[in-house]
């Protein structure tokens, strides 16, 4: 595994999956969307998979504040006030338009 990954990536599959740990228990399987950055803070947008491993129907993302520590060990935290989320959302939009060539 190269150092600089965070998580494995299989080379026949793009997609990475991780298990995330919600507020009330419950694990929820996401597929990474992508990662950036915000004002000097990293952010990674999540997608939900359902029971099957396909994409949530109704296409919701969760988005994380995204932080690594000394080791690389990757932890995620909650976004808390509604002026940050905006902001973030706002770039994740743009990210996306820039993706799928839209203006």
């Amino acid at each position: 595994m190269n150092e600089d990954e965070v998580f494995p990536v299989d080379n026949e599959d793009d997609d990475i999956v991780v298990t995330v740990s919600m507020d009330n228990g419950e694990e929820v399987t996401c597929e990474i969307l992508t990662i950036f950055d915000v004002n000097d803070q990293d952010y990674i947008v999540l997608l939900p998979l359902d029971k099957n491993g396909e994409p949530n129907e109704e296409g919701d993302v969760i988005i994380y504040r995204y932080l690594e520590d000394e080791d690389g060990t990757p932890s995620l935290d909650n976004i808390l006030s509604d002026e940050e989320y905006e902001a973030v959302s706002k770039r994740f939009n743009e990210l996306q338009d820039e993706a799928f060539g839209e203006d």
